[in-house]
């Protein structure tokens, strides 16, 4: 009896010792704390929000729209956007929100790959109301000085097609912003996929209004603070200076450089690893994993929002959808599966449903933080209007949209 309860212990001893270092590989000590934490926060926030008449849940998607790649050819990338200009409006239009709007989607495009054909059509898909372009960036060795330059290059060849250039009064630069290799502010602490400890002041001197990159888990450029809007004040002298910051509240004033958005991170017990561990959820969909009617109530059951306004939930994920391997779980049945899920949980009853771009989503956010209430959809434009891109969009009516 001794010998085979030692034997237990020492099995069980093991699959504790595996789970601990495939959690460490990961990463999950980084964050863990902040997200139990938040969780205890979120189920007391989902009760307050249940107290409301209605809840709304405001659903945005960010591209990492990165045609071309490593070796590809131009037919190649073709190809890819081809896919995109004819799939997408059809995608598009078969799903509505609350309000009849279709889906929406926010094409972060590379700065440093700009290529006008590319540009140019994404911007008819604009025009056609379908969403907006954003700012990607992946670079390296630089300094606030080299990056600054590599920004204003990029928002001035994008403003060419009217992307980041508002439509309003003066029409200055703005735009939302995802660092390529998930190194915002040099948080993986090495110079080729970043070298700026300064980022996010420099981010904020050259217009950006929010940062969209997170959740980066399971990289340990992850911040400590999960699922929370917050604004991170920059540290020059130290890396990943996004790691906390002040949360987003009602009737709060803005505060340090930059905001950040982030978007659903938890875990999946219904997937698990050997049956046991169970997978992270980073809010991210790829060929691998394609969203399904579990992720999305995982999505929004995280309950992102800002303190004080639980009654409107934020829903940003995240995908690479230029990408060969993920364009159908984005474009094809994986996707219009996501939609009707979201639209047959969310879209009526004690729920209004608001497909939205990264702008409109951060325009939501300050219209809270202000104290504003009701419906969501008054505030698209509460701070940043549309961009220029918008100025031949037709309007739903005519469109029939």
């Amino acid at each position: 009896m001794m010998a085979i309860a030692a034997l237990l212990i020492t099995m069980v001893g093991l699959v504790v010792g595996v789970i601990f270092l495939e959690l460490r590989k990961k990463h999950v000590h980084l964050w863990i704390g902040s997200y139990c934490t938040q969780r205890l926060a979120g189920w007391r926030a989902r009760r307050e929000a249940e107290r409301q008449p209605l809840i709304h849940v405001l659903f945005c998607m960010v591209d990492h729209f990165e045609p071309i790649s490593a070796g590809s050819t131009p037919e190649v990338e073709r190809d890819r956007m081809k896919d995109w200009l004819v799939r997408y409006p059809a995608l598009a239009r078969r799903h509505r929100d609350s309000n009849g709007r279709p889906v929406q989607h926010s094409w972060f495009y590379p700065g440093e790959a700009y290529h006008q054909e590319y540009l140019d059509n994404l911007t008819d898909l604009c025009r056609q109301g379908f969403g907006e372009i954003e700012l990607h960036l992946h670079h390296g060795h630089d300094n606030e000085e080299t990056l600054a330059r590599k920004i204003h290059h990029a928002v001035e060849l994008f403003g060419q097609h009217g992307a980041l250039r508002t439509q309003w009064g003066q029409a200055r630069p703005v735009y939302g912003f995802i660092h390529g290799n998930m190194a915002l502010d040099n948080s993986r602490h090495d110079p080729q996929y970043c070298g700026v400890n300064g980022e996010l002041t420099v981010l904020r001197e050259t217009g950006c209004y929010a940062d969209f990159s997170l959740p980066t888990a399971p990289c340990e450029s992850q911040s400590s603070m999960v699922n929370t809007i917050f604004y991170a004040t920059d540290d020059p002298s130290r890396a990943k200076s996004f790691d906390r910051g002040e949360e987003v509240v009602l009737n709060g004033e803005t505060t340090g450089d930059l905001m950040i958005v982030p978007g659903p991170l938890t875990f999946n017990w219904a997937s698990r690893k050997w049956g046991l561990i169970p997978r992270i959820e980073n809010g991210e969909i790829q060929g691998s994993n394609p969203p399904t009617r579990d992720r999305v109530r995982l999505w929004v059951e995280t309950h992102i929002h800002v303190k004080g306004r639980p009654e409107w939930v934020f829903v940003k994920v995240s995908c690479h959808g230029a990408e060969d391997r993920s364009r159908d779980a984005l474009l094809g049945e994986a996707a219009g599966v996501m939609y009707e899920e979201l639209e047959c949980r969310y879209r009526e009853g004690r729920y209004r449903l608001h497909y939205v771009t990264s702008r409109e989503m951060y325009n939501i956010i300050k219209s809270a933080e202000a104290g504003k209430t009701g419906d969501p959809r008054q505030y698209y434009d509460f701070e940043i209007a549309p961009y220029r891109t918008h100025c031949l969009a037709v309007s739903q009516e005519v469109s029939g949209l």
